[in-house]
């Protein structure tokens, strides 16, 4: 299934074209494991063999950019520039997290200081952005950290953060949708549950249904099918009324500033700005949904730095107006939670402007679900293009360059959770799936740096591991401290190790890599400090959150070893197969796992 062409040769392309219409088994389960149970309990049996295979093996950069996307049947059309790259990140980021997210966080953790935890949790997406980038430049593939930490750190790790993924979306998805529900009411001058079916019988969280939303999001659903650049210029035309309604408050709310209204500024602490922090991250996730689109840009080495950096600089410096404004409007306490920006306008006396930030509310909220759907879709593609899930959602239709079954299947998903879950529980959730990706991409990205098969020796490589061990573990060290106690002593320990960590890496273990058209500047002391905060503010997320973190993982794992494991290891070594009968040398993965003769496990060095 080699080659550039958008079509796959062969019976190849004919399963997947009766993928993208057909719900049959080989749709789904085509795989050599699955063809009867007796090769099913074949599969089982080998098990802890074909897990340390899918552990210990890397993906390699040509095979994510030819083979992967071959498996599409059609090529995604490239059609966008830097420009709707920039609109795409701005249409993305400033949704939900700011308009309705600020006014929970400065009212319950941070105050006024709401604007410092946005610096905050800015400062760590702008870290995680040069990182997403570089991968995007020189890997512009669809599947976005999915396909980065295939590459660098494995399938079986890409796996657990693509779940992650694919949770982070369709929560978001439901976060946004909901809050969309909550605008349209105070448009129409009503309580957001005057809109929502009340079932006591579900619960307080869960028992607030939302029909609204799900119209929303099937709106949304029709519009991400049918085209990207359709897509991108609906998102264009609403982000900018978006960004005309934003200065309107903050210019507008600004002529009201009560500077008494920022006293106490921070009344629950450092620890009040790290909460809000944590859960504001919410407010920034949207660009990784923009790097998806790296596969459909024209000139990514070019596009992709200018449209991600830039959105981002610019969505940071509007988050910490908007947050400053909200603030001196109104005492923190007294802030309405679910549309903090319209009530404020309405306390002090400007009824009338509440219409126009609920309108302006609506058409953010409306980019960040498109920008999402159009995200999520395309992770969701290149992971089944692995077979880790069904092959059928790797299809692309061939008329509108879409990936129509991964979309609609990632929205259903979405339509069904924002119909019944809260935002508090969805946002705190989502931040961890966040963090813990952006988290793995910084890693991956030392990885690429300082390790490459067959060019770094041992040693080098086991200097790497050590240095990372040392960042990591203090980084985990100092968000446990700092969740656990209100001294300062643990930070002595910890952060002189991260300092160690770094400049261990820095000096003694030499660069096995250099990224060929753009790369993260200040590497490695950049990455690291992204793996630092972005650990660091993962500490700051209550116990809940992680409990159901940890339950969708456990959830994940059970998937993995029962179909994925064994869907993902039959496609990779077919494909070698394949290769081998072709006659052609390219491997398709670096550091297998084979069997010898007598059946006991080896693996082929990785230097």
């Amino acid at each position: 299934m080699g080659g550039t062409s958008g079509n796959v040769e062969g019976s190849s392309d004919v399963g997947l074209r009766r993928r993208g219409c057909s719900f049959g088994k080989d749709d789904f389960l085509p795989e050599e494991s699955f063809k009867s149970w007796g090769n099913y309990a074949k599969a089982l049996r080998e098990t802890p063999f074909r897990l340390k295979d899918r552990i210990l093996t890397r993906s390699l950069d040509s095979t994510e950019l030819v083979e992967m996307k071959a498996r599409s049947q059609n090529q995604m059309k490239k059609t966008l520039n830097w420009w709707d790259i920039i609109w795409f990140g701005i249409g993305a980021v400033i949704g939900a997290g700011i308009f309705v997210l600020t006014g929970l966080e400065a009212r319950d953790h941070a105050g006024p200081a709401v604007v410092l935890s946005y610096v905050v949790c800015g400062v760590s997406a702008l870290l995680s952005v040069f990182c997403y980038t570089e991968f995007a430049v020189e890997i512009p593939v669809a599947g976005g950290s999915f396909a980065y930490l295939r590459v660098e750190l494995g399938d079986f790790m890409a796996f657990i953060a693509a779940g992650n993924i694919l949770l982070e979306y369709v929560i978001g998805g439901a976060a946004v949708a909901r809050s969309w529900t909550s605008y349209f009411a105070t448009l129409c001058n009503h309580q957001p549950d005057d809109f929502r079916i009340i079932a006591h019988s579900l619960g307080d969280d869960y028992g607030h249904l939302d029909p609204i939303s799900v119209v929303v999001i099937a709106v949304i659903c029709i519009l991400a099918v049918l085209s990207t650049k359709g897509s991108s210029r609906f998102n264009y035309i609403a982000s900018i009324i978006h960004i005309i309604v934003i200065l309107f408050i903050i210019i507008v709310g600004l002529s009201k500033a009560d500077t008494k209204n920022y006293t106490p500024f921070a009344p629950k602490g450092a620890r009040g700005i790290f909460v809000a922090s944590a859960v504001l991250f919410f407010a920034y996730i949207g660009f990784d949904a923009v790097a998806t689109l790296a596969e459909e840009t024209k000139n990514p080495a070019k596009d992709i730095p200018l449209g991600l950096i830039g959105s981002m600089i610019v969505t940071t410096l509007l988050y910490c107006l908007l947050a400053v404004t909200l603030c001196l409007m109104q005492p923190y306490s007294q802030i309405n939670v679910d549309a903090p920006f319209a009530v404020a306008f309405e306390a002090v006396g400007w009824s009338w402007a509440k219409y126009i930030v609920a309108a302006g509310a609506l058409k953010g909220m409306t980019t960040v679900l498109l920008v999402s759907a159009v995200g999520q879709a395309r992770y969701l593609t290149h992971i089944a293009r692995t077979h880790m899930m069904p092959p059928w959602f790797a299809y692309v239709n061939e008329r509108t360059g879409t990936p129509v079954n991964a979309t609609i299947a990632m929205l259903v998903a979405t339509a069904i959770i924002g119909f019944f879950t809260k935002l508090e529980i969805l946002s705190n959730l989502l931040s961890i799936s966040t963090l813990f990706i952006f988290m793995l991409v910084a890693v991956a990205l030392l990885v690429r740096r300082y390790y490459v098969s067959g060019v770094t020796t041992d040693v080098n490589r086991n200097k790497l591991i050590l240095c990372l061990a040392l960042i990591i573990g203090s980084s985990i060290g100092t968000a446990a401290y700092w969740g656990t106690s209100d001294g300062w002593i643990g930070y002595v320990i910890t952060v002189p190790i991260l300092i160690l960590g770094t400049t261990g890496l820095w000096i003694f273990v030499p660069h096995a890599r250099d990224p060929k058209l753009w790369g993260v500047p200040l590497v490695p002391w950049l990455p690291s400090l992204s793996i630092a905060i972005n650990i660091f503010l993962l500490g700051s997320i209550d116990k809940k959150s992680f409990v159901r973190f940890g339950v969708w993982t456990g959830f994940l794992l059970v998937y993995y070893v029962f179909f994925g494991l064994h869907a993902a290891y039959d496609t990779a070594k077919e494909s070698e197969v394949k290769r081998i009968e072709d006659g052609e040398n390219r491997k398709v993965e670096e550091g297998e796992v084979v069997k010898s003769g007598d059946d006991n496990n080896k693996t082929h060095s990785m230097n």
